[in-house]
């Protein structure tokens, strides 16, 4: 059996149906292609109806199965049969007014198809996009109903028959007498009786023209399922031929049985004269090839099908739809109308599926803290590699800006300008201590700790320049060791100065030799053999591990900051322990000899310099652990400064006070306290 119009999918069971051949496509492609047409134009939420009868259950079964493979969510899926109580029926029409899908899928009989759109004509719903399967989407009847004006949907291709409206054209009376049907047509058409006037018709008289009739019996401009009974005709022609004939002749008297025939019709492979291929695959199925149709309205108000497009199934996925001309969709509008239970979510969200509704209906969630999504509709947000950040919008990882105390920052500005301010003080004091290098206040306590104590503090001053810029492999090196030593030298000039003032009033008692024990060569070598101890901790410190330049990923999510990690924080420590030792020990010898009797008593102020001294640097450990980013350097550099500062201002402005404003105070007399005090 060929059949020009059976499309159930069933059919193409082999197991049951071995002899079953078509020319018209299965419900299956029609299906598949409906889907493919949905996709297409974007719909994802859909409402579907359907024959309660095999073509509409099998077809939308496949259709359903097709959709949910594309991503088309389906709002609901009713189905009836025209004998169905009315009731019925107006529930489903209720269904389809109520619902906020505006695209429906219409795999229906045109017997069903026309008991729902009455229906519906009594109370017209919103605008709907029909999508119309292949029996109703090109019947003529439906040109009434301007409510699916605007409908698309798969048809049958149509074609023009060589011969065949000349044929139709040549029928004459005589022949019509012949047959039953055609005699029935005659009258009809002209009002007319061939067999002579019985119902009060007129007798034809043979003066009645075909040619001038305008009826679907003339009009072979959409023949469509007609097309179909032409290839079936032809195949079965072919398979005949087949078994009859040779490569040089045909044996019409040969006898055949029908398995050869249905062993040809497998082979079957031709081409019609308006180049229609026609073949058969292993289920007995052709290529499924559609018209697409769309119902625009004329200028005079009536409904016209046209052809806007193709589908070819043997096209490769994705490029089976082809498109000729516009489509005119519902309200003569020219864009593809919308059907979607929920708005495209944008770059920078997600997608989150509603609680109980199917995938196509979600919210549309902002992506969480350093995560993008570049993409509309993203299931998912990705997280930005370590060094990047979401931009506002967060579709987009940009490098994160980088952070350090950098020269061109006003921080560092004001902390540059009290750096070079208090090394070019430094180097003041020290040429007025040049100058007057003879007098008394100079020349006590051992003048060249005093320089060696300017020097050591104008390294100080300018070593926070090391803290400023770029951290880089070098720069990291030397600043904490360049801090390490040069406070190490300073604090042990401080320490020698102290030392000698303990000796000094110690040599004062009599018998006392101490000072041979504590000259200016002992005091030169305490200085250097305390520095010594700290540039071997700072070697041993950069020989394992050093500090090196870190990116600091953790401490701002959204930027970087480069900071020199300490490397071994042992050495780091040792470093600063060194130098607290040093400082805890000379605040020590110079509380001691603060009440030593002397006018210039210079182990006063050596005990408020380390006093101070250590304020800072007990102050500084809680503010170095806990402050942010580049402010732990702005941090390590205003301790260094104003320790260097409270060590300058104790020690040296007493000094210059004297040298300056109090000259007549400069003596031996007085400092050793020997100048008569005045009677009241």
């Amino acid at each position: 059996q060929v059949s020009h119009y059976a499309t159930c999918a069933c059919l193409s069971d082999k197991r049951q149906f071995p002899t079953f051949f078509r020319t018209i496509p299965s419900d299956h492609h029609q299906a598949a292609a409906l889907a493919r047409m949905v996709k297409h134009f974007g719909w994802t939420w859909i409402g579907a109806v359907r024959s309660d009868t095999d073509y509409g259950n099998y077809g939308m079964a496949s259709f359903l199965k097709a959709a949910q493979e594309e991503g088309i969510c389906v709002e609901y899926s009713e189905s009836y049969y025209r004998t169905d109580p009315r009731s019925k029926v107006e529930r489903v029409a209720n269904v389809i007014r109520r619902s906020t899908a505006r695209v429906i899928v219409a795999f229906i009989n045109a017997s069903e198809m026309r008991v729902l759109l009455e229906v519906l004509k009594m109370q017209l719903p919103p605008p709907l996009q029909w999508i119309g399967s292949e029996t109703w989407i090109t019947h003529p009847d439906f040109r009434k109903y301007n409510m699916c004006a605007g409908a698309i949907g798969f048809g049958i291709p149509r074609s023009v028959i060589p011969g065949l409206r000349e044929f139709l054209l040549d029928l004459s009376p005589e022949q019509a007498l012949k047959s039953p049907l055609l005699t029935e047509f005659w009258e009809s058409s002209f009002s007319c009786s061939l067999k002579g006037s019985s119902d009060g018709a007129r007798e034809c008289d043979g003066s009645e023209d075909i040619r001038a009739l305008q009826n679907p019996y003339t009009d072979t401009s959409q023949l469509r399922i007609t097309n179909m009974v032409y290839k079936a005709t032809y195949a079965i022609a072919h398979a005949i031929h087949g078994v009859i004939c040779n490569d040089t002749q045909c044996d019409k008297s040969a006898k055949f049985t029908p398995w050869q025939i249905l062993d040809q019709l497998k082979k079957v492979n031709f081409t019609t004269k308006k180049d229609y291929q026609v073949s058969f695959d292993s289920n007995g199925d052709p290529v499924a090839v559609y018209e697409l149709i769309n119902w625009q309205v004329t200028k005079d108000g009536s409904v016209d099908f046209v052809t806007v497009g193709r589908y070819d199934s043997s096209k490769p996925r994705g490029q089976e739809i082809s498109m000729s001309r516009a489509i005119i969709w519902l309200g003569g509008q020219t864009e593809v109308p919308r059907s979607v239970c929920s708005e495209s979510c944008p770059p920078g969200t997600r997608k989150a599926v509603q609680k109980g509704k199917p995938v196509c209906c979600y919210d549309c969630i902002p992506c969480a803290e350093g995560e993008i999504s570049n993409k509309t509709d993203s299931l998912n947000c990705i997280h930005c590699p370590p060094e990047f950040w979401p931009n506002v919008q967060r579709d987009i990882c940009f490098p994160k800006p980088v952070e350090y105390l950098s020269w061109d920052d006003t921080l560092s500005i004001i902390l540059t300008a009290f750096s070079l301010t208090g090394a070019f003080i430094a180097v003041c004091v020290a040429a007025v201590f040049y100058k007057h290098r003879i007098s008394p206040i100079v020349r006590a306590n051992n003048s060249e700790l005093s320089f060696l104590l300017l020097f050591s503090l104008a390294l100080c001053f300018l070593c926070s320049l090391t803290f400023i810029g770029r951290p880089s492999e070098w720069s990291c090196m030397l600043r904490h060791t360049a801090f390490g030593i040069t406070f190490v030298l300073c604090i042990s000039c401080v320490l020698g100065k102290t030392i000698v003032v303990l000796m000094a009033f110690r040599a004062t008692l009599p018998g006392s030799n101490v000072m041979k024990w504590f000259g200016p060569p002992q005091q030169r070598l305490s200085v250097l053999a305390f520095t010594l101890i700290q540039v071997l901790i700072c070697i041993i410190w950069l020989t394992i591990l050093p500090p090196f330049p870190f990116k600091n990923l953790k401490y701002y999510k959204e930027s970087i900051i480069l900071e020199c990690e300490l490397g071994s924080a042992i050495g780091f420590w040792a470093v600063l322990g060194y130098i607290g030792f040093l400082a805890l020990l000379c605040f020590i010898l110079a509380f001691l000899a603060r009440k030593l009797p002397d006018n210039f008593n210079e182990a006063k102020f050596i005990t408020f310099s380390m006093l101070i001294f250590c304020a800072v640097w007990v102050t500084f450990i809680p503010a170095y652990v806990s402050s942010p980013g580049k402010f732990t350097v702005a941090v390590e550099i205003f301790a260094i400064l104003a320790s260097s500062f409270g060590l300058f201002i104790c020690i040296f402005a007493p000094k210059c006070f004297i040298i300056m404003f109090r000259p007549e105070q400069n003596t031996k007399k007085h400092l050793m306290g020997k100048v008569p005090s005045k009677s009241p």
